[in-house]
């Protein structure tokens, strides 16, 4: 929402000099637009918040004095009355600070149950009352969260483990881009490949080719996107997330049906 609205053709005719403080949440912030949104859209006390719809939606949040860095690296400290922990996904144990992990909430804010399901509550919530994220997450030692990716959006590429958001942050500091999101898709060879979906800002073109010579040397070779899909818009639920999964079977489909390595412009 604020990537469209930073690019919305009239947006210097909007008088914004009133704003002071608001929120982001739903999706990683990159450290541009977080600047953009600070100095263009005149909100210095923006905040970052996370959470789920299970926990009433909010577990998280930065504050308003925190640095630029610690707002679009992390998703601030777990809220009063609320507590959190990170633990091994396979094992259930919790991790010393600064491992990687899957993130926990319990409290008050906690859902009580699915409605009229049982072992989707049970999958969710295990029986010391812990709320299982699906997202991992790594915490300092000061308590704030950075939130690295979905477990089920991780890439898996000949062994390595890929984070999406680490390449998202890359290709997001291009001049060319507005928005961009990364997936994997699989691979016959290495079981699955980075493919990446970008939107480029308003009057602007490039090539697949040009965003792989941009990554090369920058960052590690088997985490440069083998396919580039450029598109216009992103498949999205009804409160403005990106559908992973759709970009997914969409991009399975039109590998499997044009069998090329770079999607053309929708």
């Amino acid at each position: 929402m604020f990537i469209a609205q930073l690019d919305h053709p009239r947006f210097s005719s909007v008088q914004l000099e009133t704003l002071r403080t608001g929120i982001m949440a739903g999706a990683p912030c990159p450290i541009d637009v977080m600047r953009q949104v600070i100095g263009r859209m005149h909100v210095p006390q923006v905040t970052i918040c996370y959470g789920m719809t299970e926990t009433s939606p909010v577990s998280f949040q930065s504050q308003i004095d925190d640095p630029i860095e610690l707002r679009v690296s992390t998703v601030g400290r777990v809220l009063p009355h609320l507590e959190c922990k990170i633990v091994n996904p396979e094992t259930g144990a919790t991790v010393p600070r600064g491992t990687p992990g899957e993130l926990c909430t319990r409290g008050y804010a906690v859902m009580l149950e699915y409605w009229n399901d049982d072992d989707a509550t049970a999958a969710a919530i295990d029986a010391a009352r812990w709320m299982h994220s699906g997202d991992l997450a790594v915490m300092n030692g000061d308590g704030y969260v950075a939130i690295t990716g979905r477990i089920k959006d991780m890439i898996i590429r000949g062994g390595e483990n890929v984070y999406p958001r680490e390449i998202e942050e890359f290709l997001h500091t291009h001049e060319k881009v507005s928005d961009v999101q990364v997936i994997g898709v699989p691979d016959h060879k290495y079981g699955e490949e980075v493919c990446a979906w970008i939107r480029l800002r308003d009057g602007v073109t490039a090539t697949a080719e040009e965003f792989r010579d941009f990554c090369r040397g920058q960052i590690a070779t088997y985490k440069i996107p083998r396919y580039i899909r450029f598109t216009s818009e992103f498949p999205m639920t009804v409160t403005g997330k990106v559908q992973k999964f759709r970009m997914r079977e969409i991009t399975v489909a039109e590998l499997a049906l044009a069998r090329v390595t770079d999607v053309e412009p929708t």
